[in-house]
């Protein structure tokens, strides 16, 4: 000890302690209580329904239950149904202090409901803050979180995840308006081009619950009809909700619906709007200072008072599925919802999915479509150049482009822009034997030759070695050509071509929202396309067997869904409008879209799903992982008697690229995939096996369970592409 401590021991320094025990005594006589936010040890409850009935933000399955914890007094008022509230959890049995129990971690909850008695005889744990007394969840919208975390195999912690976004003091603490008296009924407008258009918005506004599946006229129109049916949902004074897959069409609708109401009517839900933006449109929301929301995915989870429709546009886009735990997607929630608050549904795309015609198809839904004439007159003329025009072609040979393609862009721009969709982006094009088309492959692995711009060495993407003297074991050429090249490639080859006209790109590293209308060539990847000024004069639909070849059951569908969005922004045939489309005529997605018939594409494709019991006539669960958990995690399901396993087959290895979403698993591992499929009416069944099972393996605390974020064995209801 230093003699300066020697010295504070001395004399000179004896009243430091009794003056700090002066103050912690003043401290305890103190009339004003002092906050106990770990134990509230000695606290009072409350007197009336002390405790409180918690929902902890856990997320794992076998703690996907409610937990009681008791309410102290001075928490009384502010620890009610709906808030946001903090607990201490994991604490165990042992931890016992005056009847208290105490310890564990702090951890966010939400108090479900108070109640009088509680079902734990051991002693309970206080509350130990609420975080806001702002309610953000209430008991109807608890059972729709209930039953997508059922239907999807999930926890209930994990919905409320993607449904309550976080908190932001500042929003909360903003007054809001009060709600806007009802509009009138909207004129039908464009409405009436579709057949029973009309009376579907009449149904609206008197108060009824119609459910249509919607097949869009093309054109720029859609947003506008959109926002008139929410229009004559708000006449009847109820809300209506609008769910679209990325912030581009959801931009799209919000001017519409500023146009035909007024600024301040309704709310925009979108990930990019900043958190603090965001919290408070959801608000404006949930306190019933806007009944009208239109937004992106997470918006499907919106709490729109007094809701009288839902509608989802384009709901064969993978935006749509939540990439996150437990993997719902919009269109089966937004399904929910209309059963169960009994109000309107519009699912709508200018293609049709074979989910939307099963709708039909049962009668949940009825068909909302134009009459043929109609079609045709908003419809561009569609040209299809196969393979073997293309092999007749040496233009074809020696370019990317074939002869019609070349005359159809070169009419086109001399009166507006010209669309060109390629199925791929960037320098990094797989390659084939320009003669044969057989695809180039390294000697060493068999894995897809690379090349990354025309002049550099070609490379192997899976082993990187190098090839430097490649020849065609079919055929013995040696040529190459690019099997699909990417957007930025595309756009030099076609500015070389052109080199008079500006060559704009859309893709992932720069998005363009709308071009105008003067001669361009603008160059896109499938769903960044921009809408033109007066809409394009022609559009080019490149490698169309690349996006039909993919080992995928939507392929097809996937495909024509594609083309039919990017056709849909050219001019109509009689403003000479003309799309040509580079794949094989006789394939049934290219007849599809040259007579431009999505429904009869979708009616076949299910036809052809019920023969095969898939999708969506059957139930199909993806459950993938590392081959010793997933064989143990199968022993010990009890899958329902009609059950079928197919499988399981490696989806990975390491050194592998990643494998794709549906029933993924953690990178750098050897992984296998079983699918599970059930008849209809088992699906319930089977979803209730499989996360009992998840659950039962959690709380043994099996190898590789659930730890930190990750899990080695993981479960897709639903997967979105199944191979």
């Amino acid at each position: 000890m230093s003699r300066e401590n020697e010295g504070f021991e001395g004399g000179g320094g004896a009243a430091e302690p009794e003056q700090l025990a002066l103050i912690r005594e003043s401290v305890r006589r103190a009339k004003v209580p002092r906050a106990k936010p770990r134990t509230w040890r000695g606290a009072a409850l409350a007197k009336e329904l002390p405790v409180a009935r918690v929902l902890v933000d856990k997320g794992v399955l076998h703690l996907d239950r409610y937990f009681d914890y008791a309410v102290p007094e001075e928490l009384d008022a502010v620890a009610q149904p709906g808030v946001r509230v903090r607990v201490r959890f994991g604490a165990g049995s042992r931890n016992v202090r005056e009847g208290r129990r105490e310890g564990g971690g702090l951890i966010d909850g939400f108090i479900v409901e108070r109640c009088a008695d509680s079902d734990y005889s051991g002693p309970l744990a206080a509350l130990a803050q609420v975080v806001s007394p702002e309610p953000v969840l209430d008991a109807g919208l608890l059972e729709l979180y209930r039953a997508v975390a059922d239907r999807y195999a999930g926890s209930l912690a994990d919905v409320l995840q993607l449904a309550i976004p976080p908190r932001h003091a500042r929003a909360e603490a903003r007054q809001m308006p009060e709600p806007p008296a009802p509009p009138p009924p909207p004129e039908a407008g464009s409405w009436q081009r579709y057949g029973h258009g009309a009376e579907f918005l009449r149904a609206l506004a008197s108060g009824g619950a119609p459910r249509a599946v919607w097949t869009a006229l093309p054109g720029p129109q859609w947003a506008e009809e959109i926002a008139r049916a929410v229009q004559a949902t708000l006449a009847s004074g109820r809300g209506a909700l609008v769910v679209v897959p990325t912030g581009r069409p959801a931009a799209r609708v919000d001017a519409a619906l500023t146009e035909l109401l007024g600024a301040g009517r309704h709310a925009l839900l979108t990930a990019d709007a900043g958190q603090e933006r965001r919290y408070q449109e959801w608000l404006s929301v949930r306190r019933g200072a806007v009944r009208a929301v239109v937004g992106t995915r997470a918006a499907m989870f919106a709490p729109v008072r007094d809701l009288g429709l839902v509608v989802v546009w384009d709901d064969g886009d993978t935006n749509l599925s939540d990439d996150h735990a437990p993997f719902p997607h919009v269109r089966e929630v937004l399904e929910l919802r209309a059963s169960r608050d009994k109000c309107g549904f519009l699912l709508g795309s200018w293609s049709c999915t074979v989910e939307a015609a099963q709708l039909v198809e049962s009668g949940w839904a009825a068909p909302l479509v134009a009459d043929r004439e109609q079609v045709r007159g908003a419809a561009p003329l569609v040209r299809t150049v196969g393979d073997g025009d293309l092999a007749r072609d040496e233009a074809a040979r020696a370019a990317r482009l074939p002869t019609l393609a070349w005359r159809v862009a070169r009419e086109g721009l001399k009166h507006g822009p010209v669309l060109v969709q390629v199925p791929r982006r960037g320098y990094v094009p797989r390659l084939a034997c320009e003669r044969c088309r057989e695809p180039a492959r390294c000697r060493r692995c068999a894995g897809p030759l690379e090349a990354q711009d025309s002049g550099s060495a070609l490379r192997c993407g899976w082993c990187g070695v190098e090839e430097a003297q490649w020849h065609c074991e079919s055929c013995g050429a040696f040529r190459l050509r690019a099997q699909v090249v990417g957007a930025r490639r595309t756009a030099e080859e076609l500015g070389r071509a052109f080199p008079a006209v500006p060559v704009r790109t859309s893709g992932r590293e720069q998005v363009l929202d709308t071009v105008p209308g003067g001669p361009a060539l603008v160059v896109s990847t499938p769903g960044a396309e921009p809408v033109a000024e007066g809409g394009y004069a022609a559009a080019l639909l490149l490698d169309g067997w690349a996006m039909l070849g993919r080992p995928d059951l939507r392929a097809g569908e996937d495909a024509l869904r594609r083309w039919i969005a990017a056709s849909s922004l050219v001019r109509p045939q009689g403003e000479g409008g003309t799309v040509v489309v580079v794949a094989e005529p006789t394939l049934r997605p290219v007849q599809a879209l040259v007579r431009w018939d999505p429904v009869g594409h979708a009616v076949r494709e299910l036809a052809e799903r019920a023969e095969l019991a898939f999708p969506p006539v059957s139930r199909m669960v993806a459950v993938s992982g590392a081959p010793e958990a997933l064989s143990e995690f199968l022993a010990g399901a009890e899958l329902p008697r009609d059950a079928v396993v197919l499988g399981p087959v490696p989806v990975r290895e390491a050194g592998q690229a990643p494998a794709r979403r549906g029933g993924g698993a953690p990178t750098g591992e050897q992984t296998e995939r079983v699918l599970i499929r059930v008849p209809p009416g088992s699906g319930a069944a089977l979803a209730a096996a499989l996360k009992t099972a998840q659950a039962a393996r959690m709380a043994r605390g099996a190898k590789g369970a659930r730890e930190a974020g990750g899990e080695a064995v993981r479960i897709r209801v639903d997967p979105p592409d199944i191979g």
